[in-house]
């Protein structure tokens, strides 16, 4: 590596290049090691692309870093690795109002964009608890999906081009503005949601949207988990298509959740065994107001919710996200393993009844804490081990990941793979998938220096 530490100097400059970093993730809840003794912050897609030749001539491994918010491992790095950091690619370079769409560097940050769309009164649709640290980048590289995927859709909706550096330093540019364009193969595709493992995103054009003043914000209280599918059901249709969010939250979540200085106060009298924050959003503040209030009085004389608080203020709003995003409360339960998986929501009570008594008879586990985005099929299970014992975690995660394989389900809602659950892959996808997945790997880096170990073994 001393050869090449040189060249990448002499490209990079005393800036773009730092020895022995200290590097520390933010969704690093399992401790992978962040081990490379070189940090690259190259500037420009150009630099990317200089280093990337250099690296595919010396078939170097590279590592690919943007806010570091992943779950999975997908950042993480070994002693003969280098990692590339796109932390200063971070430009906005501009808003085309009339075509609604932003064109930003993937090193920026995703409250950044979202900053800067409401600026000129538009909204990028995108939304997670990690705003502030989470890239745009990254965010494509895991199709990253959070709270809105049941309205908008996960990343890959709001993508319409990208600008891609290959394992060979070719700059494959497909910025492409249009929401229709149906000439010949979609590349971006490929990329999106690959964890950098087949080029690395250095730029994109993002679709926005008009900005919607009115937003509604409710949290409800139910006693049965099969009013929950059914409240969603009704809170759809009462609301003629603007639903923008509906998150289940179980008690076993919501008690931890309630924690810290900034949620000393419960907003229910009483516990509850499942709730559900709802939001909309729309452009007639008052009447969208009122067919929300409906829509829940509705519900509640139906016997779908026992209780609702209902946001009256946007800073009562942001005090009933702040349980739904209180994901430091899990601390309380530490060590833990923080499960993102996708499953029928008609098949979610029988599946979490079966793994709770598995992992009672056979590990002796009853910590657990459980939420989840519920439109989109997609539950958020943390496990508490009590030990960090790699073993006990191979056997909760079997006990897990096994039964979505007769259910369809899938290991990965919107985490992705990464280090964490590539020796599970074959429960969410066959044999021939996998197999064409390792093609697409060696076609686009045959000499394996993008992100190697992360996905798919080859």
């Amino acid at each position: 590596m001393d050869t090449i530490r040189q060249q990448l100097k002499a490209l990079l400059g005393p800036r773009g290049v730092v020895e022995t970093p200290t590097i520390a993730a933010v969704g690093n809840w399992r401790g992978h090691p962040y081990n490379s003794p070189l940090l690259l912050r190259p500037t420009s897609t150009e630099q990317v692309a200089a280093v990337l030749r250099l690296c595919n001539q010396h078939q170097q491994a590279l590592v690919i870093h943007g806010g570091l918010s992943g779950m999975v491992g997908g950042t993480s790095s070994a002693r003969d690795e280098i990692c590339l950091s796109l932390e200063r690619l971070q430009k906005i370079e501009g808003i085309d109002t009339l075509g609604r769409t932003i064109t930003v560097e993937s090193g920026a940050r995703l409250q950044a964009v979202q900053e800067a769309a409401l600026a000129e009164n538009l909204f990028f649709a995108l939304d997670l608890g990690a705003r502030g640290s989470a890239t745009i980048g990254g965010n494509i590289a895991t199709n990253a999906g959070g709270n809105q995927v049941i309205r908008y859709g996960m990343t890959r909706e709001q993508v319409l081009g990208l600008e891609v550096v290959l394992a060979d330093g070719t700059i494959l540019s497909s910025m492409n503005h249009l929401l229709k364009n149906n000439a010949g193969y979609d590349l971006k595709q490929l990329f999106i949601g690959s964890e950098g493992t087949l080029g690395i995103v250095t730029k994109a054009v993002l679709r926005l949207r008009p900005a919607m003043p009115a937003r509604n914000t409710a949290l409800v209280a139910t006693n049965q988990f099969d009013k929950l599918p059914r409240l969603l059901s009704h809170i759809e249709r009462a609301l003629g298509g603007k639903l923008s969010a509906f998150e289940a939250i179980w008690d076993n979540y919501f008690q931890l959740a309630l924690q810290g200085p900034h949620l000393s106060t419960p907003p229910f009298e009483q516990r509850h065994p499942y709730y559900a924050l709802i939001e909309s959003t729309g452009s007639d503040t008052e009447t969208e107001a009122d067919i929300f209030l409906a829509a829940l009085e509705n519900a509640l004389s139906a016997g779908l919710i026992n209780d609702a608080v209902l946001a009256k203020s946007e800073k009562e709003q942001e005090s009933l996200w702040a349980i739904r995003d209180n994901i430091d409360s899990l601390a309380a339960i530490a060590p833990v393993i923080i499960f993102d998986v996708g499953l029928p929501i008609g098949a979610m009570e029988s599946y979490l009844e079966q793994i709770q008594a598995d992992l009672k008879s056979q590990l002796d586990l009853t910590q657990l804490a459980v939420f989840g985005h519920l439109g989109d099929s997609n539950l958020h299970i943390v496990v508490g081990t009590e030990t960090k014992d790699i073993t006990v975690y191979h056997r909760v995660e079997e006990i897990l990941y096994a039964p979505l394989q007769a259910l369809s389900g899938s290991i990965s809602a919107e985490h992705g793979i990464g280090l964490e659950k590539k020796r599970y892959l074959h429960y969410s996808r066959n044999a021939e998938e996998i197999a064409t997945m390792r093609l697409l790997k060696k076609t686009f880096d045959p000499h394996n220096i993008l992100n190697p170990g992360k996905v798919v073994d080859l």
